[in-house]
């Protein structure tokens, strides 16, 4: 029997450890849900119990009957004819048993039909699903396209989309078009009001779209004419219809399981989501934020199916008559592989609390009475805005760079073994790769992350770790080579700052965030082996790792080097 919860010690260290009462308070109505719906928490012991249980039975659907077909669908994966996208049999029997384990509206509001779970229980569940087969999780994870419109919608939406999500989670979110990628304030997508009627029409392409083939669209797109920049774009929900045509699937590296589409909207029937000219500035960054904290789950769950295939197999394989798991070249691998993903798990679950207490917060500010909205919640409500912001791209450049490495690592303990087809090591390194590249790529994760670190958005965050973490023993010890590389943070973030100069500050930007995670992760990673023993060596492993990499960024950053800037397309065009 395998089961992708019980049999991984370190998601149920986190579930047991992650202090989420005021995140299920919030999330609770400080427990007066149990008087709408009799199957809701009564306090926060029951809540735990309840997560407990149902990622129990997540872990059992993922480990006993999703992984064993992931070869067969990514080997065959979905057919495309005429227009028409079928899914393998088996992808569509992987969402029938998650569909009957009562888990597509995890993060929905129980009157529609949802089990109102946190986002840090749904992300756990995300991960599990990402072991097991990480293109079923682009699917699974579709169903924050619902929680977007729970948010942003108006009530009529709400009623109208939300038990459709919670019962299968059938979406897609189109945003990327062929010439806008990245730059997703220059969608051109047209959308137009009939002045008669008062309905929305879609015309235009959209390209690299997830699930382009279902039912329901949240699509962003022009409505404003004469606009050419973000204040210019809406959001609006289509839902599948002869107007909407998917043109072909492409044929990708990886996560072969599910359709990536190229869309044609030939004046497609629409509802405008929320206030005209908010979809980019503010709806679509909302739901983009979600996806970055599921690519991070996604990440992290294909980084621990890797890891076990290469610890696995370095036991199993024997070289100069003793398995080569003996050897220290590979022991050091297996190492560090384990060590960067305690890491990412760490950074991506406090990640998901801080996210949890934002938009409960948020959701009091937009949504709650007068007498809710306290200068408290609103203090609150900033805060945790400006945390999560700072995390989530931190949060997703860790766990993709590290999954990217660890499935690396896995083909390399194989040696030629990992590079055929026969095994599964290669599958999780062509799955790996789009990881930091989809949902923004590492580049732009920190772009988004560089405004936290030079404002110094964790400085509170990291003081209060500094403070839970005793000053004894091997603690003291570590946490004095921590404390040592905040201070020289603290000094390069103000060198870089007092230059000046965002052409420096932009080519140093990946060092600095790299920095502030070695810091804080570093925090996390004691904070964790202070509850369990078990944990000690893993902390001072990433410590002692994280120093010397550490130590390098900083160099480079206050080298004032200017060659690069300087003479960039004379080494380029050479």
């Amino acid at each position: 029997m395998s089961n992708f919860y019980n049999d991984n010690p370190d998601l149920l260290f986190t579930l047991k450890n992650l202090e989420l009462e005021e995140v299920v308070k919030l999330k609770e109505k400080n427990y007066t849900e149990v008087e709408k719906f009799d199957y809701a928490p009564e306090n926060y012991e029951d809540a735990i119990d309840s997560y407990d249980k149902v990622l129990a039975v997540i872990g059992d659907v993922t480990g006993e009957r999703i992984a064993p077909r992931s070869r067969q669908v990514d080997e065959e994966g979905p057919h495309f004819e005429n227009g028409v996208v079928t899914y393998h049999p088996l992808t569509k029997k992987n969402l029938q048993e998650l569909t009957d384990a009562g888990v597509m509206g995890v993060i929905l509001p129980r009157q529609y039909g949802g089990l109102n779970f946190p986002t840090t229980i749904y992300t756990m569940m995300t991960e599990m699903v990402s072991r097991a087969d990480a293109s079923l999780q682009n699917l699974f994870g579709l169903q924050d396209i619902g929680e977007t419109i729970c948010e942003f919608g108006d009530e009529e939406q709400r009623a109208k989309y939300l038990p459709g999500f919670a019962s299968e989670a059938d979406g897609a979110m189109d945003l990327t078009e062929p010439d806008s990628g990245s730059d997703l304030q220059s969608v051109r997508l047209k959308a137009t009001q009939d002045p008669k009627t008062g309905k929305w029409y879609l015309n235009g392409m959209k390209r690299f779209i997830t699930n382009g083939c279902a039912k329901t669209h949240l699509v962003l797109a022009r409505s404003e004419e004469g606009t050419t920049d973000g204040r210019g774009l809406s959001m609006f929900i289509c839902q599948k219809c002869p107007e909407l045509v998917v043109r072909r699937i492409e044929h990708k590296l990886g996560i072969h399981g599910v359709a990536t589409c190229e869309l044609q909207y030939n004046n497609v029937p629409a509802e405008l989501c929320g206030q005209r000219r908010r979809g980019l500035t503010k709806y679509v960054m909302s739901l983009m934020n979600g996806a970055r904290v599921a690519i991070s789950a996604q990440a992290v769950g294909i980084a621990e199916a890797a890891y076990r295939e290469a610890k696995k197999y370095a036991s199993e394989r024997e070289q100069f008559k003793q398995s080569i798991d003996k050897f220290p070249a590979i022991y050091d691998m297996l190492a560090r592989m384990k060590t960067k993903l305690a890491a990412s798990r760490a950074l991506l679950y406090e990640t998901t609390k801080c996210v949890d207490l934002r938009n409960s917060y948020n959701h009091i500010m937009d949504h709650g009475t007068l007498e809710e909205q306290t200068p408290e919640v609103r203090e609150k409500s900033k805060y945790y805005s400006k945390l999560a912001a700072a995390l989530t791209p931190m949060s997703k450049a860790l766990s993709t760079e590290s999954a990217n490495q660890i499935a690396y690592d896995c083909i390399q303990i194989h040696g030629g073994t990992g590079f055929m087809h026969d095994f599964d090591a290669e599958r999780y390194y062509r799955d790996a790769r789009i990881t930091n590249i989809y949902e923004g790529t590492t580049q732009l994760q920190v772009v988004a992350a560089i405004g936290g670190v030079m404002q110094r958005v964790l400085d509170n965050h990291i003081n209060e770790l500094f403070d839970r973490i005793k000053a004894e023993g091997l603690y003291a010890r570590l946490k004095t080579l921590v404390c040592d590389m905040f201070e020289k943070q603290l000094a390069a973030v103000k060198f870089v700052a007092e230059k000046k100069d965002a052409e420096y500050q932009n080519l140093r930007a990946r060092n600095l965030v790299e920095n502030e995670t070695f810091v804080l992760v570093s925090l996390l990673m004691l904070r964790d082996a202070q509850k369990d023993a078990k944990r000690e060596a893993l902390a001072e492993r990433y410590i002692l790792d994280a120093v010397h990499d550490f130590e390098r960024n900083n160099q480079i950053i206050l080298s004032n080097d200017l060659t690069t800037i300087d003479r960039h397309r004379e080494v380029i065009d050479y």
